[in-house]
């Protein structure tokens, strides 16, 4: 082989693994839904919502989040939430579950976007700027930054909607049996998920997200 054909390959093979590299970094975060089957150091075993046994690995500072009930009176104005919710022709939002942020959480996600807790649904981080009661149950609306201007959303809250709040984490409540929600999560090319962060629910209860 002559030394411009080795310069050729050497060169294309360069470019295969900076596109390699490229195609990882623009890989989009997974969210994961699951159950802890087994934990070990930094390393947990999740089964998936869909079934699929995961494996996945913590990041060196994983942020740990527990979330625990909390009721229609914790909805109050300038508190700050995430709506995971179907819309209503109208453009209102009819809630499946609401998330209070922790204070120091505050602006997280702030907007209003797809989500795919099931077909359709919607996600909105967002301030309440005021709740009254309805015909339909609680009506909230709230505040967030849009493009060029503060936009707002109606969400009606039902009996069936689901309130949690975000409290800090503990480590030693990750075992067998927690329910665990993985947002941000990184698929790597041995298909282990990395997880910068673990939100799991406290006594029972199911992240609703």
């Amino acid at each position: 082989m002559n030394r411009g054909l080795r310069i050729a390959f050497a060169m294309a093979a360069v470019g295969v693994l900076v596109a390699t590299s490229i195609g990882y970094a623009q890989q989009k975060p997974v969210r994961i839904r699951g159950t802890i089957e087994k934990i070990d150091g930094q390393n947990l075993e999740v089964k998936s919502r869909e079934g699929k046994n995961l494996k996945v690995v913590m990041s060196e500072k994983v942020r740990l989040t527990a979330m625990v009930k909390a009721s229609l009176k914790d909805l109050t104005p300038d508190t700050y939430i995430g709506v995971t919710a179907m819309p209503d022709p109208d453009g209102t939002q009819r809630a499946l579950a609401i998330h209070i942020f922790q204070p120091k959480q505050r602006g997280t996600g702030e907007g209003h976007r797809p989500w795919d807790l099931q077909p359709g649904s919607t996600m909105t981080n967002a301030a309440i700027a005021t709740t009254v009661a309805g015909t339909d149950g609680q009506v909230v609306t709230v505040r967030y930054k849009g493009k060029d201007k503060v936009d707002e959303k109606r969400v009606i809250v039902t009996p069936k909607t689901v309130i949690v709040r975000y409290v800090p984490g503990d480590r030693a409540e990750l075992k067998a049996g927690v329910r665990v929600m993985l947002n941000n999560a990184k698929a790597l090319p041995d298909g282990t998920i990395e997880a910068p962060t673990v939100s799991y629910g406290r006594d029972g209860v199911v992240p609703p997200m």
